[in-house]
């Protein structure tokens, strides 16, 4: 059985990728490496364990020698790249981790696998002739729009906070192996992600938490930052289209088309509590939507053009925001409901 290293399989997109993934593909075995930080739980993988194809690794991608062993072992034939850290204000707060972690881990795994993989450069071995690495990156790396554009996968690179910046830096980290080494390599640049198993620090998540406390909403600035949604289980469609049929050497940009801003995000939301989940004082949960002071150099508008990949590749969202938040809501409360129990 051939195998593929997925790094960061116990987070948010990749704990939705893999068991979707590995139904799909039962005859490649996945090798799942996280290193299970506070982002990381396994929980959300448990539908997966008994699985012949799947195995866990807990470890640390930047553990050169671990991702070394990891390859002499299983020798795979490609890397899925989703580990990374991710939340905006941790990264405003603790910026080394976030280089550390997504630079140097992301130069790490790349440069092992070319070591593996590479006689020389532009001169694969034979044995791994289509062997791929597939970088998952952000449409923060773009900056910020104003009241209108997208971004397309020939925006420059504007990134405005050191989360933004580290993804930036991987990602050319990877195109330079395309370029110097000719490795097989894609970069998916996705919109913001939403959905089951999102860790209760994020947006969503913390809007719902917040509400069922009866605690106040917390919604930074005027609350009209705009995001493009992309429902998770899309944006592993959209992955796995790409790590199989996308052009070596080129960047897909995975959006879901769904631009709202964080007042629509919020109201929507509780909307479907006031119905699903009411309050024992017959209000509306809107009322407890506060606005808090901005973070500093909090983009205003991320919006992606996905023309690319719908049109190479035939992929299209099958949720729009207003079906997704609803299946969302419906996990979040479930998830909380049996916490309390």
């Amino acid at each position: 059985m051939k195998s593929i290293l997925i790094t960061g399989g116990a987070g948010f997109i990749g704990s939705n990728f893999i068991p979707f993934f590995v139904d799909k593909n039962p005859e490649i075995q996945v090798v799942n490496i996280d290193k299970l930080t506070y982002a990381g739980d396994l929980k959300n993988l448990k539908e997966v364990e008994e699985y012949n194809n799947y195995i866990f690794i807990e470890g640390d991608i930047c553990d050169r020698s671990l991702i070394e062993s990891l390859f002499k072992k299983y020798d795979f034939i490609g890397v899925i790249h989703f580990a990374a850290e991710s939340h905006v204000d941790n990264s405003i707060a603790n910026p080394d981790e976030f280089i550390r972690t997504n630079v140097f881990g992301t130069f790490t795994l790349i440069d092992v696998a070319k070591n593996h993989w590479m006689e020389s450069p532009h001169q694969v071995k034979d044995k791994y002739v289509g062997c791929r690495f597939h970088h998952i990156s952000t449409d923060e790396v773009y900056g910020t729009l104003g009241e209108e554009g997208l971004f397309e996968e020939t925006t420059p690179y504007a990134p405005n906070s050191p989360y933004s910046a580290s993804k930036a830096s991987s990602d050319f980290v990877v195109r330079s192996y395309f370029h110097t080494y000719g490795m097989n390599v894609v970069t998916t640049n996705c919109s913001n992600n939403y959905g089951p198993k999102q860790h209760d620090e994020k947006l969503i998540p913390t809007i719902i938490r917040k509400a069922l406390a009866e605690e106040k909403i917390p919604i930074y600035g005027d609350g009209k930052n705009i995001r493009d949604w992309l429902y998770v289980l899309d944006h592993c469609k959209g992955v796995e289209l790409v790590y199989k049929k996308g052009v070596s050497g080129e960047t897909y940009n995975i959006g879901g088309r769904n631009e709202r801003n964080n007042n629509y995000i919020a109201s929507k939301i509780c909307e479907l509590l006031d119905t699903n989940e009411p309050r024992e004082n017959g209000k509306s949960y809107k009322e407890l939507i506060t606005y808090v002071k901005d973070r500093p150099g909090h983009d205003l508008r991320y919006a992606i053009d996905a023309t690319k990949i719908e049109g190479e590749l035939s992929w299209q969202a099958d949720e729009n925001f207003e079906t997704g938040i609803k299946k969302t809501v419906a996990w979040y409360l479930d998830k909380y409901n049996k916490q309390e129990k």
